[in-house]
């Protein structure tokens, strides 16, 4: 039997060639991160550039390299017009845009500050069309997605892709290069006994957040009478794909620490795409009092609460913030 690649999985499903070159530039692009990632300390490129990001966050080098790789590969793309990165202020335009143009949002290196540990990063991406002829705007809703994926570099390199209809997994073949096919139509479990939060926040935490986080604490002698599990791992990347194989909830609420920043985790590029992907595998991605995909961006860096992962919890955390 043929094993399915990429390319192959991408000329079945996906009807516009060049939405086929940008998914194989972008593939590209987080195979030469992984590489860097895997050779960051023979290289000298673990450790911090001393250099702030936008978000007023110290960059590692490897958030740097890792950025210059998505321009450098994706840039030959010959439909995408913009460019919205985490690493970089301003929007970068390539072309003068037309409508049906794509544009492409994200995150380089999420996870940075897991590499000096060895611990698992990623990338994550998310794709929008431009709407008409000349229109330079990229806030658009996150409905309005037409893929959003991640890449994890962990023991092995995984692309994880949803085109609005499923949720493909693909391993990179160590030998070839390839990725192939490992992970067919992706479904988060509805049920869950693991959540995933910074628990260091606690004191910063509305009421929902506390109390949801002792219930599941309380374990068996509490309200849901069964033991629960925290993990957390500080890469939205690696908390996602856990969760897309054994279910899961994530949190990342806004508190009274970051509530006038809007939250901790960056919408275009961070929420929208894992929100996209969590739904099309059957989970619910919210803000505790929205759906993430339905926020009106205001910024290409806006931040905004997150909660998402298996149906039955973030429903109840929904129902907690209505109280």
């Amino acid at each position: 039997m043929t094993e399915t690649t990429l390319r192959r999985h991408l000329t079945q499903s996906t009807p516009d060639p060049n939405l086929i070159f940008l998914l194989e530039d972008i593939a590209s692009a987080c195979r030469a991160i992984a590489n860097l990632v895997r050779n960051g300390a023979f290289e000298g490129n673990l450790g911090s550039a001393d250099v702030m990001n936008i978000q007023g966050e110290t960059q590692k080098t490897l958030d740097i390299l890792a950025n210059d790789e998505f321009e450098r590969i994706c840039s030959n793309s010959p439909r995408l017009a913009a460019l919205v990165s985490e690493e970089v202020e301003a929007v970068t335009w390539l072309k003068e845009p037309k409508a049906g143009d794509y544009l492409l949002y994200f995150d380089p290196l999420d996870g940075s500050s897991n590499l000096d540990v060895n611990l698992s990063v990623g990338s994550i991406f998310a794709i929008m069309q431009v709407q008409t002829d000349g229109d330079r705007n990229v806030l658009h809703e996150g409905r309005r997605q037409v893929c959003a994926g991640y890449a994890l570099y962990g023991p092995s390199t995984m692309f994880v892709l949803t085109d609005g209809a499923e949720v493909t997994g693909f391993t990179c073949h160590n030998g070839t290069g390839d990725f192939r096919l490992t992970h067919p139509n992706m479904k988060v479990p509805s049920e869950t006994s693991e959540f995933a939060i910074n628990t260091s926040r606690y004191r910063y935490w509305d009421t929902p957040i506390r109390r949801y986080v002792d219930e599941c604490v309380a374990g068996k002698e509490g309200v849901r009478q069964r033991p629960f599990n925290m993990r957390w791992t500080a890469s939205m990347v690696a908390e996602i794909h856990r969760i897309l194989t054994r279910g899961g909830v994530f949190l990342y609420p806004a508190d009274s620490k970051n509530r006038s920043a809007g939250g901790k985790l960056r919408l275009m590029y961070e929420a929208n795409p894992m929100a996209m992907i969590i739904q099309q595998a059957g989970g619910v991605a919210s803000t505790g009092y929205g759906p993430i995909m339905d926020i009106e961006p205001k910024g290409p860096h806006q931040r905004v609460p997150v909660i998402l992962g298996s149906r039955a919890e973030v429903e109840r955390l929904i129902e907690y913030h209505k109280t």
